[in-house]
């Protein structure tokens, strides 16, 4: 069983190195590069979540 790709959540290219993530109101967004997840991030500020606070 071939494992599925996740998808960019801005640019579309597949998502191949873990951890470029926010967590935003609408969930857990993907992203392919820092770059795509910086550009995210700045078009989307209202939009995001706090990070885990300890």
């Amino acid at each position: 069983m071939a494992e599925e790709k996740k998808s960019c959540d801005l640019c579309g290219l597949p998502v191949e190195v873990a951890g470029f993530t926010l967590l935003t109101k609408e969930g857990k967004k993907e992203f392919c590069c820092e770059g795509c997840q910086g550009i995210y991030q700045m078009l989307n500020e209202d939009n995001l979540l706090p990070e885990d606070t300890q």
